[in-house]
C-alpha cells in the first residue's frame, strides 16, 4: 500500500479521498490554488502545496505544477478525483512517466473511452447495446450526412466525439436544421475539446438515464456494483441520483451489469468506471463511459457497503478485488441531492461567505461536503458545495428521510438549491419513480409559464 498520496483536486471530492486515505493509514498531500487556502481539506491534509492562482488553468489544470508538487513532497501516487484532469490521458501518462502511480485507468483506456466514436465501436464489439447512429465520425460530405440522418431517423442528436459533462450536444428535429447543427457542434467541439469530430445518434424522446458502476483490477477481475438512476437533470447536468433504479427488472439489471463487467475484461480496464445508458421501453442504449469516480458514487456505496474510493486506491496499488460478483449484496435504497451554491430556479451561481451552516443528521443520513460556517466559496469553480445522501430499507423510507434532512439543512449567507430539492422530493412524478431525463426541464418551463 502507498505511504503518501497526492490529491489533485478540490472541494468535497478532495475531502472524500482524504478520508479514504486516512482510513488506510496513507498520508495525504493537498494541492490547492490561492483561492482555496482556507479550505477544510487543505487544513486537514498532512501536507499542502499551493500550485497556482485561482483560475483552474493555472492551478488544478496545471500538469507540471501538480507533478512538481508530487516530487517535492515524495508522494507515491496521485488521485485525480473527478472533473479537472481526471479523464486526461496525457496527465495519467505524464504522472506515470514521472514515477508516480495514477489512481485510475491506464492512459490507453482513458483515450479509448474519451473518444465517444471509438468507445461506441469498442462497446458494440463487446456486446454492449448502443444507441442507433452513425458508424463513426461524420464525413465532410453534406449529402452523405443527410443520408446518414435519414437512415437513423429524426429526431437525431449531434454529439462531439471528445465531449462530456453535457457539452458538445445539439438536438435536430428536421432535415432543414441538420447541416447548420453539425457545423456549429464541430466548432464547439474544436473549441472545447480540441477535436472537431462529431457523430449522429437517434434522439430518444423520453428516456431515463441509468448508469452501471464497475470495478476492475489489473488481474482481469471485474464486477459491477449495480445501477443508479440519474434522470433528474437540467441541461444534461444531474441534480438527483438514486440506487437502485426504480422499476428495473432484476434479470435485465444482471444481464446489462454482466455485459459491462465483461467489456472491462475485454478492453483490459483497470479501476473504477461508469457505463452510462439511456433506458427506454425496456431497452438499454450505451452512450458513454466515465473513466473516474462519479459525483454520485455514495448512493452505490450505501446499498453495497463497498467503499469505491478505497477500492480505487487498492486497485492502483496492485491488489486484487476482494470479492466476486456473487458475493456483492444490494440492500435498501439510497438517494443523493447535489447541493449547489446557486439560485434554486434561475441556476445563477452564488459564491460568497457562508454565514451559518447546519448539516442534517439522523438515521441513514450522510453529508459529503467541505464547507463550514465562515468559509468563503470562491467564484472560480463549479457550484457544487456538497452532497446530501439518504438511505432507507425501501425507496419510500429513503424519500421520507431525505425530506426530513432537507428540512433541517441550513446554509445562510449564499443562495443554494435546497428549496428546489424540497420541491422535487414532494413531486408526485418523482415519488412514483422513473421520470425521464427531460422531466425537470419540462416541469420548470411549465412553472415559469404559469408564473407569467
Amino acid at each position: 500500500m502507498f505511504g503518501k498520496v497526492l490529491i489533485a483536486n478540490r472541494g468535497e471530492i478532495a475531502l472524500r479521498i482524504q478520508r479514504a486515505c486516512r482510513e488506510l493509514d496513507i498520508r495525504t498531500v493537498a494541492v490547492h490554488s490561492e483561492a482555496d487556502t482556507e479550505a477544510k481539506y487543505v487544513k486537514l491534509a498532512d501536507e499542502s502545496v499551493c500550485i497556482g492562482p485561482p483560475a483552474a488553468s493555472g492551478s488544478y489544470l496545471n500538469i507540471p505544477a501538480i507533478i512538481s508538487a508530487a516530487e517535492v513532497t515524495d508522494a507515491e501516487a496521485i488521485h485525480p478525483g473527478y472533473g479537472f484532469l481526471s479523464e486526461n490521458a496525457d496527465f495519467a501518462e505524464k504522472a506515470e512517466k514521472s514515477g508516480f502511480v495514477f489512481i485510475g485507468p491506464r492512459p490507453e483506456n482513458i483515450r479509448l473511452m474519451g473518444d465517444k466514436v471509438n468507445a461506441k465501436a469498442a462497446m458494440i464489439k463487446a456486446g454492449v447495446p448502443c444507441v442507433p447512429g452513425s458508424e463513426g465520425a461524420l464525413p465532410e460530405d453534406s449529402a452523405e450526412i443527410v443520408k446518414i440522418a435519414r437512415k437513423v431517423g429524426y429526431p437525431v442528436i449531434i454529439k462531439a466525439a471528445g465531449g462530456g459533462g453535457g457539452r458538445g450536444m445539439r438536438e435536430v428535429h428536421t432535415e432543414a436544421a441538420l447541416l447548420n447543427a453539425v457545423n456549429l457542434t464541430r466548432l464547439e467541439a474544436q473549441s472545447a475539446f480540441s477535436n472537431p469530430s462529431v457523430y449522429i445518434e437517434k434522439f430518444l424522446e423520453n428516456p431515463r438515464h441509468v448508469e452501471f458502476q464497475v470495478l476492475a483490477d489489473e488481474h482481469r477481475n471485474a464486477v459491477h456494483l449495480g445501477e443508479r438512476d440519474c434522470s433528474m437533470q437540467r441541461r444534461h447536468q444531474k441534480i438527483i441520483e438514486e440506487a437502485p433504479a426504480p422499476d428495473l427488472p432484476a434479470r435485465l439489471r444482471e444481464r446489462i451489469g454482466e455485459r459491462c463487467a465483461e467489456a472491462c475484461r475485454k478492453i483490459g480496464y483497470r479501476g473504477a468506471g461508469t457505463f452510462e445508458f439511456l433506458y427506454q421501453n425496456g431497452e438499454f442504449f450505451f452512450i458513454e463511459m466515465n473513466t473516474r469516480v462519479q459525483v454520485e458514487h455514495p448512493v452505490t456505496e450505501m446499498i453495497t457497503g463497498i467503499d469505491i474510493v478505497q477500492q480505487q486506491i487498492r486497485i492502483a496499488a496492485g491488489e486484487k478485488l476482494p470479492f466476486r460478483q456473487r458475493e456483492i449484496e444490494f440492500r435498501g435504497h439510497a438517494i443523493e441531492c447535489r447541493i449547489n451554491a446557486e439560485d434554486p430556479y434561475k441556476f445563477t451561481a452564488s459564491p460568497g461567505r457562508i454565514a451559518s451552516y447546519h448539516p442534517p443528521g439522523g438515521p441513514g443520513i450522510r453529508v459529503d461536503s467541505h464547507i463550514y460556517a465562515g468559509y468563503t466559496i470562491p467564484p472560480n469553480y463549479d457550484s457544487l458545495i456538497g452532497k446530501l445522501i439518504a438511505y432507507g430499507a425501501t425507496r419510500d423510507q429513503a424519500i421520507r428521510r431525505m425530506r426530513i434532512a432537507l428540512s433541517e439543512m441550513v446554509i445562510e449567507g449564499i443562495q443554494t438549491n435546497i428549496a428546489l430539492h424540497r420541491d422535487l422530493l414532494h413531486d408526485s412524478r418523482f415519488v412514483r419513480g422513473g421520470t425521464s431525463i427531460h422531466y425537470l426541464e419540462q416541469k420548470l418551463a411549465h412553472e415559469l409559464n404559469k408564473g407569467k
